[in-house]
């Protein structure tokens, strides 16, 4: 009889137990990354109660008395700047996130379809470096090429008649969306394109050779092989960075933004790190914190359900 029952397959919560225990050196491995998340990304979500309370600085955490969705209503009822902030942060990083996709997709495909390998080797490894570089190198590579008097751009075109006086371009607002798009194109290109060329490297060789056999040339190879196998590497690019579209990079705004392109260059977290550390409004800092977070990741969620009903691709 016990060894009737010993040979019985387990079922439900004793199946699960069973798998946990002869797993359970692989849990304890991830113990230290669960408790660092938890510590680092959960703990502090403590701190959501600012946005619900009339907290003062020098104050306990929890001290504050409960005031309800008081600066919730401040941000879309006295809040005249929260227009041109969504503005601004959607523009820059929609754009530039659809513009790094489709260019690093581009370069994947045309250093896997390069002759010259050592040529394709070197441009893979040159449009990674901009990767590693701070933005504040970034920002003074740029003032020493596009400064208004003293840019070495600037002076040569003047120089050369093209332009009377220099562009003010890091300071003129016409200019700032571009400048900021094209350096995060710059600066994250090689990244993703490393991204879709590791896909590429995992499409069977078959494939290739069962179009060759059926007389495809290389751009329709491109077409209904190359880029069919790369669109779920796309899929999950885009739903991933969905979720950052109303998240920037503070240290790049907070260099590039000035007295004279603010209109242009301030986003939401250059807005919350205004009122929570220069102005000390703890609380409509963390209220405005809470809606960006609720809204990334509605729009996280609206993206993934799109790109599941248009190609059966998704993350969740």
């Amino acid at each position: 009889m016990k060894t009737t029952e010993l040979a019985a397959p387990a079922t439900g919560r004793r199946k699960l137990w069973l798998r946990a225990r002869r797993q359970k050196w692989l849990f304890l491995m991830l113990l230290p990354a669960f408790a660092t998340i938890v510590l680092f990304n959960y703990l502090p979500l403590s701190g959501w109660y600012l946005a619900f309370s009339d907290y003062r600085l020098g104050g306990s955490l929890f001290g504050g008395e409960f005031v309800g969705l008081k600066y919730f209503a401040k941000i879309f009822q006295e809040s005249s700047d929260l227009a041109y902030l969504v503005r601004n942060t959607l523009v820059i990083n929609g754009v530039t996130l659809v513009l790094n996709l489709a260019v690093a997709l581009a370069l994947a495909i045309l250093l896997k379809e390069a002759c010259w390998k050592f040529g394709a080797k070197a441009t893979q490894t040159v449009s990674f470096f901009p990767y590693f570089v701070s933005w504040v190198i970034v920002y003074s590579i740029v003032w020493s090429l596009l400064a208004t008097n003293s840019g070495a751009i600037n002076q040569f075109l003047v120089r050369i008649g093209v332009l009377k006086k220099g562009l003010n371009v890091l300071g003129d607002p016409k200019y700032s969306w571009r400048l900021i798009i094209l350096l995060n194109l710059w600066k994250f290109t090689g990244y993703n394109t490393i991204i879709f060329l590791s896909s590429i490297a995992g499409i069977p060789a078959e494939q290739y050779e069962a179009a060759t056999l059926d007389g495809a040339g290389r751009f329709q190879q491109i077409r209904y092989v190359t880029l069919p196998n790369l669109m779920p590497t796309a899929s999950v690019l885009l739903i991933m960075n969905a979720g950052w579209v109303l998240s920037s990079n503070l240290e790049q705004f907070f260099i590039f933004n000035n007295a004279t392109n603010w209109s242009k260059m301030e986003v939401l977290d250059m807005y919350i790190y205004k009122f929570g550390l220069k102005m000390l409004d703890f609380p409509y800092s963390t209220a405005m914190s809470i809606v960006k977070t609720v809204v990334s990741i509605a729009l996280l969620l609206f993206v993934n359900w799109l790109t599941k009903r248009l190609n059966k691709h998704s993350v969740l």
